[in-house]
């Protein structure tokens, strides 16, 4: 799958494409609802599909101080749009440029002339333009006239209420990783480097790879059931704590996966853990010997949680 830019501009062959618009950090069922319907419109209509997404966050452009609060990387998203059958993933890169392009140079300037668009598929409450002055009935006027047929797609619900990004972010905060996991239709992820650390966990019979949380949305610190994924596809059982670790000093936030009955040298790979059930909140012990004898019982968990042996 492609990565493309404006600067960059839009080859030729997809020329004419249905562009699914919109931010999609997480693609959770609602941003696949939207990126579905564009892939079926680009079957019928014999068209390319991009996907057009928002790097950095607008809500980061215009709130830099927030804390971190994405739930997935570049990297994954391309993945993501990859696997569900997309041709191509645009960037538009959310600067003071794009802030101050007004909504109707947003439809005119870049999604007609610079993309080159036939039709563009959103959710229903997606804005655009500067101060937000855009919204889907003006995106459907304004696209019609330059020859872009746009289309909404209904929020996807569940238990009544519409499936959001932030409704995520609650439940991996709460430790509901169920609830997070229904609304991505997979285990959240997170996607990394691994580090070197101070060797502690292999001294304790548990050698772990550490991970940065970076930008990612922090869920609730605790150990968790994971999956870890190696930059060689493969994929491997595991358990995990995130947190800062309070039973050593300096606390330091990390990830730090153990995998289970797995031997190698990770260091400097880049991987991805899913979480996928959380197993108990992080504490201080009094002494390793009781930290070991705990990490045990987390390992047995995971066992169960994963149906393993």
């Amino acid at each position: 799958m492609q990565r493309l830019t404006l600067d960059g501009g839009i080859p030729d062959k997809l020329s004419g494409s249905i562009v699914a618009l919109g931010n999609f950090d997480g693609f959770h069922l609602g941003h696949q609802a939207v990126v579905g319907r564009a892939i079926q419109r680009g079957f019928h209509e014999r068209r390319p599909v991009i996907v057009a997404t928002f790097d950095p966050h607008p809500v980061r452009f215009f709130k830099p101080d927030l804390p971190p609060f994405r739930l997935t990387t570049l990297d994954q998203r391309q993945a993501l749009f990859a696997h569900v059958g997309a041709d191509a993933m645009l960037v538009f890169q959310f600067d003071e440029a794009l802030r101050s392009t007004s909504a109707e140079d947003f439809v005119t300037e870049l999604l007609a002339k610079k993309i080159g668009a036939a039709g563009v598929v959103t959710g229903d409450d997606f804005t655009f333009g500067k101060m937000r002055g855009g919204n889907v009935e003006l995106l459907r006027t304004l696209g019609a006239a330059h020859g872009i047929i746009a289309e909404t797609v209904a929020p996807v619900l569940l238990d009544g209420a519409r499936i959001s990004s932030g409704r995520v972010r609650e439940a991996l905060q709460a430790g509901d990783t169920a609830t997070a996991t229904h609304l991505l239709s997979r285990d959240f992820a997170i996607e990394g480097v691994v580090q070197r650390g101070d060797a502690r966990g292999r001294e304790l019979g548990y050698p772990t790879a550490n991970l940065a949380l970076g930008d990612y949305q922090r869920p609730r610190y605790g150990i968790y059931a994971v999956r870890v994924t190696l930059d060689d596809g493969s994929e491997h059982p595991g358990v995990a704590s995130l947190g800062v670790r309070p039973t050593f000093d300096p606390p330091t936030e990390l990830l730090e996966a153990h995998l289970l009955d797995f031997d190698g040298d990770l260091y400097g790979r880049r991987i991805e853990v899913a979480l996928h059930a959380f197993i108990r909140d992080e504490r201080k012990f009094d002494g390793v010997e009781a930290l070991v004898a705990e990490m045990r019982n987390d390992e047995a968990a995971a066992r169960r949680l994963l149906a393993l042996p």
